[in-house]
C-alpha cells in the first residue's frame, strides 16, 4: 500500500512538473517579444525600423551591412537638387539623359521640362533620365554630383555610404546599410516637396513643350496601406529588391528600411510587418531588438563594444543572448545553420558592429 502511494505522488509530482513547463514554455511563447517579428522570418539581407521623431532603433537586422543602394540613391539626388536649384527652373533634356535605361518616363532630348516635373518622374516613377537630367542641371559631370551627394550624405551622419551616380545604377563602388537609408528618408521627409511627391499615387505631368503623359507610382503599399506616408524602391541584380518607407500612427512616423529582399512579393510583406512592430515598439507592446546574422556578412561580426566616446555619447546597458537561428528554406536551397547575435536595447550605437567588406557591392 505504502509503495502504491509512492508511486502515486510520483506520478503526481511528474505530472506536475510537466504542467509547469509547458506553463512557462507558452508564457514564454506569448511573450517573447521576439516571437513577433524575428531575424528568421526576415529573408532579406538588411531590415531595419527607425522612430522618425527621435532617431531610435525599434528593430534591426544587420545594420550596418554594406549593400547596393539601387535606386533608392534618388532619395539623396532630390535632396541635393532642392538644396541648388528652384523647383522652377527649366532643365534641357540631353542626348544621354534621354538615352539611360532601362526604367525611365521617356523624356526627349531637347524637350524643356521644370525640376519639379523632373522631381515627381524620378520619385515616382523612379525614372533614370529624370534623375539624369537633375544631376546635369546641378553639375557638369556625374562624378561632380555624386561628390556632392557623398558630401551630403556625411553632413547627414551615413558614414556607412558611398553614391557614384543619381540613379544607384550599377558601375562601381557605391554601397549603403539600412541604418543610413532610415537615415536618409528621416531627412528627405523634412523637405516638403519630397514628402509630397513620395505620397503621390498617380502624377500628370507637363513639358514646358506641351506632351502630358501620367505616372503611376510604383510602391506598392501606398495603395494598399493608409498608414503609408511614402516610400521609394529601389531593384538591380546584385541589389536585389529596396525600399524605404514611412508609416504614420497617431501623429508619430516610423520609418523601415529593407536591403536585399529575395522577391518583390517579400520586400511588401516584410516592410508592412516591420511597420506593425515599429508601431508595436512604440507604444510599450514589444522591446527594441538588434539581430546580427553572422551568414550575411562577409566577414566576421565582433562582439558589440560600447565606449563612452560614441555618437550617443554614453555607453548603454544591454543584454546579449546567443542562439542557433532556425534552417531557412530559399527556393530549392537550405540556409545553412548560424549563430544569431541579438542586441536588446533602446539607443544604437554605430560601434556595435563591424563594417562588412566593400568589395562587390558595386550594383
Amino acid at each position: 500500500m505504502k509503495k502504491q502511494c509512492r508511486e502515486r505522488d510520483a506520478k503526481c509530482q511528474i505530472r506536475g512538473i510537466r504542467i509547469f513547463f509547458f506553463l512557462v514554455v507558452s508564457f514564454l511563447t506569448i511573450h517573447d517579444p521576439l516571437s513577433v517579428v524575428s531575424a528568421e522570418e526576415i529573408p532579406s539581407r538588411a531590415a531595419l525600423v527607425m522612430e522618425e521623431s527621435t532617431g531610435r532603433v525599434l528593430f534591426g537586422k544587420n545594420p550596418n551591412l554594406r549593400q547596393p543602394p539601387a535606386s533608392t540613391t534618388k532619395l539623396m539626388t532630390a535632396m541635393v537638387v532642392l538644396d541648388r536649384l528652384d523647383v522652377q527652373t527649366v532643365v534641357t533634356i540631353s542626348e544621354r539623359a534621354a538615352n539611360i535605361s532601362p526604367i525611365k518616363a521617356n523624356f526627349r532630348a531637347g524637350e524643356k521640362v521644370t525640376v519639379k516635373t523632373l522631381l515627381y518622374a524620378a520619385l515616382v516613377r523612379s525614372a533614370n533620365d529624370a534623375a539624369c537630367a537633375l544631376s546635369e542641371a546641378v553639375t557638369d559631370s556625374e562624378e561632380g554630383f555624386a561628390g556632392l551627394m557623398n558630401q551630403k550624405a556625411l553632413a547627414l551622419g551615413m558614414t556607412d555610404t558611398r553614391f557614384i551616380n543619381p540613379t544607384g545604377l550599377p558601375g562601381g563602388e557605391q554601397y549603403t546599410t539600412v541604418y543610413d537609408l532610415a537615415r536618409m528618408m528621416r531627412n528627405a521627409l523634412r523637405y516638403p516637396l519630397i514628402k509630397e511627391i513620395l505620397n503621390t499615387r498617380v502624377s500628370y505631368l507637363m513639358t514646358e513643350n506641351g506632351r502630358a503623359f501620367r505616372l503611376k507610382n510604383i510602391n506598392k503599399l501606398l495603395w494598399e496601406d493608409d498608414a503609408v506616408v511614402g516610400g521609394k524602391t529601389g531593384y538591380t541584380r546584385e541589389a536585389k529588391h529596396c525600399f524605404v518607407c514611412a508609416g504614420q500612427q497617431d501623429n508619430e512616423l516610423v520609418i523601415v528600411a529593407v536591403l536585399g529582399a529575395p522577391s518583390r512579393e517579400l520586400l511588401w510583406r516584410e516592410s508592412e510587418e516591420l511597420l506593425g512592430k515599429g508601431f508595436s515598439v512604440r507604444n510599450s507592446q514589444e522591446e527594441p531588438v538588434i539581430y546580427f546574422t553572422r551568414s550575411d556578412y562577409n566577414v566576421s561580426v565582433r562582439k558589440a563594444a560600447y565606449h563612452t566616446d560614441s555618437p550617443l555619447g554614453k555607453s548603454v546597458p544591454h543584454r546579449k543572448i546567443a542562439k542557433k537561428s532556425r534552417r531557412r528554406i530559399k527556393g530549392n536551397k537550405s540556409r545553412a545553420r548560424t549563430n544569431t547575435y541579438v542586441e536588446k536595447t533602446d539607443k544604437y550605437q554605430e560601434s556595435w558592429y563591424q563594417p562588412a567588406g566593400e568589395d562587390g557591392f558595386n550594383g
